[in-house]
C-alpha cells in the first residue's frame, strides 16, 4: 500500500522537459511511481489544476543561529523550499572556542545584518570543533532539510585566535596545514563545502572587514588540498573582483587543486556594468576545461528596502525625524501627518546613504503587490520632475502610505539598464543557477529570501517588459541543478527513488506578499520577512509539512551531510 498518491497534477519533474498530467506515489519517504499508479493508499490528494514539482533547494542561506531555536526555518519553508544550505560568504559559528563566540556573532551581525542580541540569546552553543556543530544540529527537530558548510571566518579564527579576525595577517605554514586538516575533518563529517569572502562590503560591526578579504593563495590553496583529500565537498565565494582576471586564476586554482565544484557570485554593479559577462566567459572557459565552476545568480534585483521600519531611510538624519524615532509606529505615523512636522523635516532635508548609485532616480516606490521591474519613469527623481514636487516631498509620502508601512525600493544590483535583460541573460547561462537570497539574513534593510517564488511566477509568468523563461528550465534550476551542485543528487527530480520533496502549487494565485517587518526574532528583535500565496502543498521525506500556508505539526526535516565523490 502506498503511503501517499498524489492524482492528476500537471507534473514538471525538474528535467526541464515539458508538464505532463500524472500521478505520484509515496512510500517510505521515497518516490515509488510516476504516471498511472494503480493500488490503495493510505492518504491521496487530488492536484487537478495544480504543478506537482520537486521541492526547492535554495544553495544561499544563513540560518546558521536561528538553526538553533526556529524549527521551521522561515522565511524559507513559506516560499516551497524543501532543502536550505547555509554557511555561506565565509560566516557561521562553527568551529569556535568559547572565547570567539562574541566575535563571530558580532561578524555575523555586520555582514548579514542578523541583530547581535538574538544570536547571543537564541543560539544555543553545544559545540567547539565543526563536526559537533553538525551533531549539535542534527538532534534539533525541523520541518525541512537542513546542509551546512564550513565557514572561512571561523576556520582561521578557530587556528589563528586573535591574529585570524585581522585579513592583514599571514598565517604561519603550520597554521595552514591545521586549516588544512580541519576542513578535510569537516568534510569528512558531512559538511556540504567551504565558503570564504573575498569583498570590502562584508564588515564586522566595527567596521572591520572580514577575515578572509585578503587571503592569500597559500591559504587558500592550502584549504582546497584539504577539501581534496577528504574527496566530497564544494567551494562558495563572493569577491569583488578588482582584478578579475588574477583573482578568477586564484579561484580555479582551488579547483585543480582539489578536483572539487565551487559556485562564484555574479552580479551586475553600475561600476562595472559589464564585467559580469566577463566573469561568465571565465567560468565557461574553466567547464570547458573539465572544471565543475558555476557562477550563482540572483533572480531579480538585490535591492535594499526604505521604510518607517527599516535600519535606513532618506529622513534618517533629520533631527527632528529621529526625536520621534522610538515611538510606535502608529504614534510616529500619527505625528509624521502633521503638517508643521513634515515640513520640518522636509525642510531639514532628505538624503540617500553614499552606497546608493543613482541616487533619488534609482530609487522607486516598491507598491502592493511589490514591482521589482520598474521602468525608469517610475523613479522618484522621474516622478518629481514631472509633478513639479521635490524628491523628498514624494518619499515622505511614500512611506506614510498603508498605516505608515510604505515601502521605498532601491534595486543596487542587476539593475544599471532599469530592466532585467541582463540577470535573464545570466539566468539562461548553461553554467549559472539561482541563489544569493540570504534567507535568515539582512533582517532590517533587505528581503530576497522569497527568491524561489520570485525566480517562477517572474520568469515564468509575469514579466512584462520583455522575455520570460519557460517553467520547466526554471524549476529545473531551483531544484535539480541546485540540489547538483551542493552534491544532493537523491532530491531535485520527480521520479521513482528520488526524495519525496514536492510541492503541490497553484500557479495561478501563486504570489510573493509585500514585506512586513516582525518582532519575532530572540529578544523580540525584529526582521523583514515576505510570506507567499499558492503552495498549496509542501512534502518534506513523503510527510505533508505545509497545506495552505499553515504547518501541519509534521518536523520530518533533516540534518544532510555530504557524500563521498558527490
Amino acid at each position: 500500500m502506498h503511503d501517499l498518491v498524489i492524482r492528476a497534477g500537471t507534473i514538471v519533474d525538474g528535467r526541464g522537459a515539458e508538464p505532463v498530467t500524472g500521478d505520484v506515489a509515496i512510500e517510505n519517504g521515497r518516490i515509488t511511481e510516476v504516471g498511472r499508479v494503480q493500488g490503495a493508499s493510505r492518504r491521496e490528494i487530488n492536484a487537478d489544476g495544480l504543478l506537482v514539482a520537486p521541492g526547492f533547494v535554495d544553495v544561499h542561506t544563513h540560518y546558521d543561529g536561528q538553526v538553533t531555536w526556529d524549527p521551521m526555518l522561515s522565511p524559507s519553508c513559506w516560499h516551497g523550499v524543501t532543502t536550505v544550505v547555509m554557511g555561506n560568504c565565509g560566516v557561521g559559528f562553527a568551529p569556535v572556542a568559547p572565547e570567539r563566540r562574541d566575535w563571530l556573532i558580532g561578524l555575523m551581525e555586520g555582514v548579514e545584518d542578523i541583530p547581535g542580541t538574538a544570536l547571543a540569546e537564541g543560539i544555543r552553543w553545544e559545540w567547539e570543533t565543526f563536526p559537533e556543530y553538525l551533531d549539535a544540529i542534527e538532534r534539533l527537530p525541523r520541518a525541512i532539510d537542513v546542509g551546512a558548510q564550513l565557514p572561512h571566518a571561523a576556520l582561521r579564527t578557530y587556528v589563528m585566535s586573535d591574529r585570524g579576525g585581522d585579513h592583514t595577517q599571514t598565517p604561519t605554514p603550520d597554521e595552514i596545514e591545521r586549516m588544512s586538516e580541519l576542513a578535510r575533518e569537516a568534510m569528512e563529517a558531512g559538511a556540504l563545502g567551504f565558503t570564504t569572502s573575498r569583498t570590502v562590503n562584508h564588515r564586522s560591526v566595527n567596521g572591520e572587514p572580514t577575515p578572509s578579504l585578503t587571503a592569500s593563495e597559500d591559504e587558500l590553496v592550502g584549504i582546497a588540498r584539504g577539501v581534496g583529500q577528504a574527496g566530497k565537498g564544494v567551494f562558495e565565494v563572493v569577491a569583488d573582483f578588482i582584478d578579475l582576471k588574477t583573482e578568477f586564476a586564484l579561484l580555479r586554482n582551488m579547483c585543480e587543486v582539489s578536483g572539487r565544484p565551487m559556485s562564484i557570485t555574479v552580479l551586475q554593479n553600475d561600476r562595472q556594468p559589464g564585467q559580469w559577462r566577463e566573469l561568465l566567459d571565465l567560468i565557461g572557459a574553466a567547464a570547458a576545461d573539465g572544471l565543475q565552476v558555476k557562477g550563482q545568480v540572483a533572480t531579480r534585483p538585490v535591492g535594499l528596502l526604505m521604510s518607517h521600519e527599516s535600519k535606513v531611510n532618506p529622513f534618517a538624519p533629520s533631527p527632528s525625524y529621529r526625536a520621534l524615532a522610538d515611538l510606535p509606529l502608529q504614534d510616529r505615523v500619527e505625528r509624521l501627518r502633521n503638517s508643521e512636522v513634515r515640513q520640518r523635516i522636509l525642510a531639514e532635508g532628505g538624503e540617500l546613504p553614499d552606497f546608493i548609485p543613482g541616487g533619488f532616480n534609482k530609487l522607486f516606490a516598491l507598491g502592493n503587490p511589490p514591482r521589482y521591474e520598474p521602468d525608469a519613469s517610475e523613479s522618484l527623481g522621474a516622478r518629481a520632475q514631472r509633478e513639479g514636487r521635490s524628491v523628498q516631498e514624494i518619499a515622505y509620502d511614500i512611506m506614510l502610505e498603508d498605516k505608515g508601512r510604505g515601502v521605498l525600493y532601491v534595486p543596487v544590483m542587476n539593475y544599471t539598464d532599469y530592466n532585467l535583460d541582463a540577470l535573464r541573460e545570466m539566468l539562461l547561462d548553461p553554467n549559472t543557477v539561482p541563489g544569493l537570497g540570504d534567507a535568515g539574513a539582512h533582517c532590517t534593510l533587505i528581503c530576497d529570501g522569497s527568491f524561489p517564488t520570485y525566480l517562477i511566477t517572474h520568469w515564468g509568468r509575469d514579466r512584462d517588459r520583455g522575455e520570460g523563461i519557460p517553467l520547466p528550465l526554471l524549476i529545473k534550476s531551483q531544484t535539480r541543478d541546485t540540489a547538483e551542485l551542493v552534491g544532493l543528487n537523491d532530491r531535485g527530480l520527480i521520479a521513482p527513488g528520488m526524495k519525496a520533496d514536492v510541492n503541490l502549487i497553484d500557479f495561478e494565485a501563486l504570489a510573493v506578499r509585500s514585506p512586513e517587518m516582525r518582532h519575532d526574532l530572540p529578544t523580540g528583535a525584529k526582521r523583514l520577512v515576505q510570506a507567499a500565496d499558492g503552495y498549496h502543498t509542501t512534502i518534506v521525506s513523503g510527510e505533508i509539512v505545509l497545506e495552505q500556508g499553515e504547518h501541519s505539526g509534521a518536523l520530518p526535516g533533516q540534518l544532510v551531510r555530504g557524500a563521498r565523490g558527490a
